[in-house]
């Protein structure tokens, strides 16, 4: 049995052990038709508080947007997903009239000082797990910027960890939590409405307590159980993919998805996949297409992805616990950026031979141009 869609408070519970350990911070429903993320933590909640097994740290799971999940549509006046900017949040914090605000706005205040009076209350390292569902159906995944730390939590879920997705998308808020150092993980449970996308959710919530040692799962013997589930229903695809191609829209591009496809379904360069207002949208590379949009709202028609191979996952976790990003400095065409850490500043017509897969292996992999440079940079 699930709650009623309007009872959703902003904390939905938080649970703490007699042990020394970290804060976890769960947030479900960031969008409003995606509500099996909140159900997912309260089934946690119920099961940690009934049975009270020995646990170190604490947990407290939030609700996102809860005007829209009111509704059970995405958002209402604009995608709460896309307000999580450093800049923002202050105006927002410092805004005199609530009645100012948009449903959004006032909720992102809220939710932004729960956070912030969950981390202030406990001293100790953070991991953070936003959870969502899909328009469209197939293999749940996470999704994390890519940093050792996330890829281990990742790790743990037993499910595909598709990496640069983040790095693609601006204002969310596994962006935020991610820039201000945190572990951060993304999971995809499932289709929006499929009662299973719940239990996916839940078993991503289950392991990720697990891996930050806050409980032992065989504690919980539901912990094993939906675990279990969620293995079986990822088998047909693991490991590591990364983001090859996003497919950007706005209302205006009238982009209608072509039916039938599944995240994580293969798909062969020229293939059509879409179309809006200039006509036929076919891929451009092979690859398997995630997130394929089949609502009314949002901003991201498709991604195509491709696995990445285990080899090089290996070479990039050394080249960086051996700190080797050092020797891109000396390297023509590359620069620090004297105002930003972890940054690069690279000039295209003297670094002529740089091929962005090879930064990607020092986690360079958000990218943007100005002033005739290329800026990459990497999660701290």
């Amino acid at each position: 049995m699930v709650p009623e869609r309007d009872a959703f408070p902003c904390e939905l519970g938080r649970y703490a052990g007699q042990g020394a350990g970290p804060l976890v911070i769960c947030i479900g429903g960031m969008l409003g038709n995606e509500p099996a993320g909140v159900f997912a933590a309260q089934r946690v909640l119920g099961e940690l508080n009934a049975l009270n097994p020995p646990f170190r740290g604490r947990f407290v799971a939030l609700a996102g947007n809860r005007a829209a999940l009111v509704r059970g549509c995405r958002f209402v006046a604009e995608d709460f997903n896309r307000m999580w900017f450093a800049e923002r949040l202050a105006a927002l914090r410092s805004a005199a009239a609530q009645s100012a605000l948009n449903p959004e706005e006032a909720q992102c205040r809220e939710l932004f000082e729960a956070i912030e009076a969950a981390m202030e209350q406990y001293q100790g390292p953070v991991v953070f797990l936003d959870l969502h569902t899909t328009s469209a159906d197939g293999i749940p995944f996470a999704i994390v910027s890519d940093t050792l730390i996330n890829r281990s939590y990742a790790t743990s879920l037993g499910a595909p960890v598709i990496l640069g997705l983040e790095e693609q998308l601006d204002g969310t808020v596994l962006n935020y939590m991610n820039d201000r150092g945190f572990a951060a993980v993304g999971f995809e449970g499932g289709q929006n409405e499929a009662p299973s996308s719940v239990e996916h959710n839940e078993a991503a919530l289950w392991a990720i307590l697990a891996a930050a040692g806050c409980i032992r799962e065989e504690a919980v013997a539901r912990a094993g159980s939906v675990r279990s589930v969620l293995r079986q229903r990822t088998a047909g695809v693991s490991g590591f993919l990364e983001v090859r191609y996003r497919h950007a829209i706005t209302p205006v591009d009238r982009f209608v998805m072509e039916p039938g496809f599944v995240n994580f379904q293969p798909v062969k360069r020229g293939e059509l996949l879409a179309r809006d207002r200039n006509g036929e949208i076919r891929a451009r590379e092979n690859g398997r297409i995630l997130l394929p949009l089949y609502q009314s709202q949002g901003s991201d028609g498709f991604f195509v992805v491709r696995d990445i191979s285990p080899r090089w996952l290996r070479l990039s976790g050394l080249v960086r616990r051996a700190g080797l990003e050092r020797l891109l400095y000396l390297l023509p065409g590359i620069d620090r950026d004297p105002q930003q850490a972890d940054t690069l500043i690279v000039d295209p017509r003297v670094a002529r031979w740089l091929a962005v897969d090879f930064l990607h292996l020092f986690g360079f992999r958000r990218r943007r141009s100005t002033g005739g440079k290329v800026v990459l940079s990497r999660r701290p």
